[in-house]
């Protein structure tokens, strides 16, 4: 049984832009238009799922895909940091900041920790495992590099040396037993 799993990064919003943790908020005008140049270079698929977030949703609407929410995409709950930059929340919670990055199992924020994230989407990588067929799935940065970590058997740490663009795609492919990672690049510069 084969599986083919290509995930998309949504399209970059405003928070992406000026360094800020992600609010639920919708893409750039900029980014509807390359979504649109990418549509013609995806491949048919079997089922597209899209993470519950505007931007994702926004990000299927205009690659012209019918996407079906599915809640393990979901990006990381920020809590209290979501909307906040990078720098704000370095000098309000220093501690917080270092926990997060230190230990995987730390939310500071009051939200997700990363390894939740990355139980979400090993959970689903197993679903879909037994699952013939083409996948596409609209995400985020965080749940793209935690999939890449857990498919290399990479220490969850190393979610923090993966720069992921928007509209970038990743695609796996597995066997029913195991997955690899097959390609991952920008299709669309952004």
């Amino acid at each position: 049984m084969l599986a083919r799993l290509t995930m998309i990064a949504s399209g970059a919003t405003q928070s992406m832009r000026k360094g800020r943790f992600p609010s639920d908020e919708g893409l750039e005008l900029q980014a509807i238009d390359r979504a649109v140049a990418l549509a013609v270079s995806l491949r048919r698929a079997d089922r597209v799922w899209t993470s519950p977030a505007l931007a994702a949703r926004q990000t299927a609407e205009a690659l012209g895909l019918e996407a079906t929410v599915e809640p393990l995409l979901g990006e990381q709950d920020f809590g209290r940091w979501a909307g906040k930059g990078f720098e704000e929340v370095q000098a309000e919670d220093p501690e917080g900041m270092a926990a997060w990055f230190a230990d995987a199992d730390a939310a500071p924020h009051g939200g997700e920790s990363l390894a939740a994230v990355a139980r979400r989407g090993a959970a689903l990588m197993e679903r879909l495992a037994s699952e013939s067929g083409h996948t596409i799935a609209l995400t985020h940065a965080l749940p793209i590099r935690a999939a890449m970590v857990h498919v290399l058997g990479a220490p969850l740490s190393s979610v923090w040396k993966i720069d992921i663009e928007p509209l970038s795609l990743t695609e796996f492919r597995g066997d029913g037993r195991r997955w690899v990672l097959h390609a991952s690049g920008v299709i669309v510069s952004g």
